[in-house]
C-alpha cells in the first residue's frame, strides 16, 4: 500500500507552545524550521484531530488472539474498535510477525490517516535466545560484549516484528532484597552509566530505521531502586544529593548517548508519584537534558496514582500525568478516556497533547515506519534470525563473560578433565529453564543447556548426578509467585552416599530464575528452601566441594563462605550456561568478571554498598567502646565487596605513580599502575580506579570508582595501566545545588576490587 503520508510534508506549520499554568514547565520547541524530519512531523500533526493526537499516547496490551474472531465485547471489543479508529499508538505484547502484521494492516489501511504502530516488548536480556541477566552481564565489565548482546537481541527482536524495548533498566541498586536488582547494572553510577550507554548502543545500533535495531528505553524514571526495605513498589523517600549524585547519572548518560523512550516509574518521589512529577519529566529530563524523545507510564502507573491518595480518579490521574510530561499511558486507558474532555474543560492546554504526539511521531519517523509500516515484517527474515548459531556463540561468550570466582582456596579449580571421580548435586543442576532467569518471556522453557550437558562434555571423568532436593515446587510461572521446598529432604540420603566416594563434589544451588525479578522482593537472601542444609550434610561427609551459584541477586551465604573451598558465581546465565558454567569449571575459559554489587554477610547489613560515607564515628576511638558505627552481633565489612572477583591467574599491582602532586583548573593529572600476572595461567583483569574527595560542601563517600580497564596478561607479564584525571571526573552536585568540582584534597586507589588499599594523593586548585 502506498503511505498516506508520503505528501502529507506539503504542508508545514510550526506550533507556538503557551503557558498554561505557573506550576507547569512547558516543553521547550526544540526543532528548527528548516529540520526535514520535524516539518515531516508537523505535515501530519496538522491533519490530525484532537481524539487522533490523544490516540497517539494511548498504549495497549494484546487484548484478542488476532487470527481468531475479532471480539464482540468487553473492554476487547472497545479496544479493537479504538484501534480501527486510529486511537491507538502503540501496542506491547503482540509477538511474531504474522500477529504483528495483522495489527499494523488495521493501523495503517483501515483508520482515517493510517498512522502505524508502534509495538512494544520486554526484551530484557534476549528474546527468544536469552542472554545472563543484566546483573550478570554487568560483572562482566566488558562495555563491548554488553553491546553485543544488546545487538544479538534486537536483531533477534526485530525479526518478529517488535520495534521498542522496555529496557535497560538504569536505576542504581544498593539493596539485594529488592527483586528487580537482577535487571539492573549494580551498585555504582559510574559503571552503571557506562553498561546503559553500551546497552542502548546495542539496541539502537547507528540506524534506528535499520531492520535489526529497536527503540531502547531508560527506566525507571526515578528512584524505584530505592524502595524501602527492598520491597517491590514501596516508598520511596530519598535526599536531592542521593537523586543528583547516585540515581541520575545513569539516566542522564543514557539521555546524552541518544536513547529515544524513557519510561517512569511506580514510586513516589518527594511525595508525588513519579508519573506526575513534572520536576522530574518536565524539568529535570525535556528542559535540563534536552531530551527529545517520550516517555511511557509503566504498566497502569496513571491509574496508581489513585491508590497513592494523589488522584481522586481516573479522569484526574490523565490531567496529573499529561501535565507532568508523561507523553503515553501504558495500560491505564486514561489519556483515551479523558484527555479529549480535559482540553475542553480548559483543564489541560492541546498545547501539551500536541508536544507529546508530536515526539512519538517523531520516534515513528526515525524508525522508518511512515516510509514503510511493515519494515519489521518480513516472515523469512523471522525464520532464517530467530535463534541463529551466531547468537548461541555471542551469548556463550558473554555468559563466560560474566562469571566471577569468588573462591578456590588449594586450588581445587579448573578441575581435572580425566581420572576424577566428580559427583554433580542440585536441582538447578539438571534445570534446563531456570538458567533463563526472569524476563525471558520470549523464551520457551526448557531451553537453556544445564550444568549437567554442559559438564557431560567432559567426558573423560566419572560423572554422577544426584538432585539432592528440589528448590522450586511445580512449574513456576512468571505472573505467580515461586513456591520454594522447605520441608522436601528425602532426596538427601542418596546425594550424600555418592559425595561420599568423590574426588570433587560440585553443587548447584541458589535461586530459581523467578525468584528474583518484578514483585519478587526476599526479606531472607539466604539460600533458598532446604539448600543450605543440603549443602552442610554433604561438607560432612566431603568438603572438596565447589559450590556453584545460580541467583539474581547477591546472596548472604556466610557459611559457605567460611567452609566451602571454591565458590563460583553464576547468576542466571541464560541459553548458554550449562556450557560457559563447564568451560569455567574445566579451565577453558579463565574468569575475569567482578562484582557488580556487594554481597553482605547478613540480610540485617542491607542496604550495603561501597560508596558509603564516613559518618562522625567511623572507627572505635576507645578499646571495646561500642560508641560507635558498627552492629555488637555482626561485622561491618560485607562478605564479598563490590569490584571483587578472582581468576586462575594471579595479578600484583605496584609503582603507583601521578605525573604531579597537583593540578589546577583545566588541567589533569595522570595515574599510573604496574599489574603483574605472577602465575602460569594467561588472565585478564579489570583494573579499577577510585578516588575519594576529602573535604566538601556536601559530605562525600569514602570512596568512589571513577575509572577501570581490563587487560589481559600472559604469565609473568606486567603491563603499565594509565588513568587520566581531570576536573570534569571530580564533579558532583554541590551544596550550590549545581554539578562543579571543588578544590581540595584527594586520595586515589587502584587495585582489583573496591577493597584496595594501594594509595596516593593529590591536590585540585582553582
Amino acid at each position: 500500500m502506498k503511505n498516506k503520508f508520503l505528501f502529507a510534508s506539503l504542508s508545514v506549520s510550526v506550533f507556538v507552545v503557551v503557558s498554561c499554568s505557573p506550576k507547569i514547565v512547558q516543553p521547550k520547541v526544540s526543532f528548527s524550521i528548516d529540520n526535514k524530519l520535524e516539518r515531516k512531523v508537523d505535515s501530519v500533526l496538522n491533519l490530525m484531530t484532537l481524539e487522533e493526537k490523544v490516540g497517539q499516547l494511548n498504549q495497549y496490551n494484546g487484548f484478542w488472539e488476532i487470527t481468531g474472531p475479532t471480539p464482540q465485547e468487553g473492554q476487547a471489543a472497545k479496544k479493537y474498535a479504538d484501534l480501527k479508529k486510529g486511537l491507538v499508538g502503540s501496542m506491547l505484547n503482540v509477538k511474531g510477525v504474522k500477529d504483528v502484521k495483522a495489527l499494523q494492516k488495521i493501523a495503517v489501511e483501515e483508520t482515517r490517516l493510517g498512522i502505524p504502530l508502534l509495538f512494544g516488548f520486554d526484551v530484557i536480556h534476549g528474546y527468544k535466545t536469552i542472554s545472563p541477566i543484566p546483573l550478570a552481564e554487568s560483572a562482566s565489565w566488558d562495555m563491548e560484549a554488553i553491546k553485543k548482546s544488546a545487538a544479538i537481541a534486537a536483531e533477534e527482536a526485530a525479526s518478529v516484528g517488535l520495534n521498542w524495548t522496555f529496557a535497560p533498566m538504569v536505576d542504581i541498586a544498593r539493596d539485594a532484597r529488592w527483586g528487580r536488582v537482577m535487571e539492573g547494572a549494580g551498585e555504582d553510577p559510574f559503571l552503571g552509566s557506562k553498561i546503559a550507554v553500551a546497552r542502548i548502543k546495542g539496541f539502537q545500533g547507528d540506524d534506528l530505521a535499520a531492520t535489526n535495531t529497536i527503540l531502547a528505553c531508560a527506566k525507571h524514571f526515578a528512584g524505584y531502586a530505592f524502595a524501602e526495605s527492598g520491597r517491590d513498589y514501596n516508598t520511596v523517600d530519598v535526599s536531592e544529593n542521593v537523586l543528583q549524585n547516585v540515581i541520575f547519572p545513569p539516566f542522564k548518560a543514557a539521555a546524552q548517548a541518544g536513547v529515544r523512550t524513557f519510561m517512569n516509574s511506580f514510586n513516589e518521589l518527594n511525595g508525588i508519584p513519579a508519573t506526575g512529577n513534572a520536576y522530574l519529566q518536565r524539568e529535570v529530563l525535556k528542559r535540563d537534558w534536552q531530551f527529545d524523545g517520550f516517555v511511557v507510564s509503566d504498566w497502569g502507573s496513571i491509574n496508581e496514582m489513585i491508590n497513592h491518595g494523589y488522584a481522586k480518579d481516573s479522569k484526574q490521574a490523565a490531567e496529573i500525568a499529561i501535565n507532568a510530561g508523561s507523553d503515553m499511558d501504558m495500560e491505564s486507558s486514561a489519556y483515551v478516556g479523558y484527555l479529549v474532555s480535559l482540553v475542553h474543560e480548559g483543564k489541560v492546554k492541546e498545547s501539551l497533547i500536541d508536544d507529546a504526539a508530536r515526539r512519538i511521531l517523531k520516534v515513528k519517523f526515525e524508525l522508518g515506519l511512515f516510509d514503510d509500516p511493515y519494515r519489521y515484517c518480513n516472515e523469512n527474515r523471522e525464520k532464517e534470525t530467530v535463534g541463529k548459531p551466531a547468537f548461541q556463540e555471542g551469548v556463550l561468550d558473554m555468559a563466560k563473560k560474566s562469571i566471577v570466582l569468588l573462591k578456590n582456596e588449594k586450588e581445587i579449580l579448573p578441575l581435572k578433565k580425566s581420572g576424577q571421580k566428580i559427583v554433580l548435586i542440585g536441582a538447578l543442576a539438571n534445570d534446563k529453564t531456570s538458567p533463563l532467569g526472569s524476563w525471558k518471556i520470549g523464551a520457551d522453557d526448557n531451553t537453556a543447556v544445564s550444568v549437567l550437558e554442559g559438564m557431560q562434555k567432559y567426558n573423560e571423568n566419572q560423572l554422577t548426578y544426584k538432585k539432592g532436593a528440589d528448590v522450586a515446587l511445580g512449574s513456576p510461572k512468571f505472573v505467580f509467585e515461586t513456591k520454594i521446598n522447605t520441608t522436601d529432604k528425602s532426596e538427601f540420603p542418596e546425594a550424600i552416599a555418592s559425595a561420599k566416594g568423590a574426588d570433587v563434589v560440585v553443587m548447584v544451588l541458589g535461586e530459581y530464575g523467578l525468584q528474583s525479578g518484578e514483585g519478587r522482593s526476599r526479606a531472607d537472601i539466604g539460600l533458598p528452601g532446604v539448600q543450605e542444609e543440603l549443602l552442610e550434610e554433604v561438607y560432612k561427609v566431603n568438603p572438596n566441594i565447589v559450590l556453584v551459584l545460580n541467583n539474581g541477586r547477591p546472596l548472604a551465604i556466610p557459611w559457605a563462605a567460611d567452609h566451602i573451598p571454591a565458590i563460583v558465581e553464576a547468576w542466571q546465565l541464560g541459553t548458554q550456561s550449562g556450557n560457559a558454567i563447564a568451560q569455567v569449571l574445566y579451565g577453558d575459559y579463565n574468569p575475569s568478571g567482578k562484582l557488580p554489587m556487594t554481597f553482605p554477610r547478613n540480610v540485617g547489613q542491607l542496604p550495603i554498598y561501597y560508596n558509603h560515607k564516613n559518618t562522625g564515628r567511623p572507627v572505635m576511638n576507645e578499646p571495646e567502646s561500642v560508641f560507635w558505627s558498627h552492629y555488637i552481633d555482626e561485622k561491618m565489612t560485607p562478605l564479598y565487596p563490590f569490584g571483587f572477583g578472582l581468576s586462575y591467574s594471579k595479578f600484583e599491582y605496584s609503582n603507583l605513580k601521578l605525573s604531579s602532586a597537583s593540578f589546577a583548573q583545566k588541567g589533569k593529572i595522570e595515574v599510573s599502575v604496574n599489574v603483574k600476572n605472577t602465575s602460569s595461567v594467561t588472565g585478564k583483569e579489570v583494573v579499577q580506579l577510585y578516588i575519594r574527595d576529602l573535604i566538601g560542601s556536601v559530605t562525600r563517600p569514602v570512596k568512589e570508582l571513577k575509572g577501570f580497564e581490563m587487560i589481559e596478561l600472559q604469565p609473568n607479564e606486567t603491563k603499565k595501566v594509565v588513568f587520566t584525571i581531570d576536573e570534569k571526573l571530580l564533579e558532583f552536585f554541590t551544596a550550590n545545588s549545581k554539578w562543579e568540582t571543588e578544590p581540595g584534597e584527594f586520595n586515589v586507589f587502584v587495585g582489583g576490587s573496591s577493597d584496595t588499599t594501594l594509595q596516593s594523593d593529590f591536590v585540585y586548585t582553582n
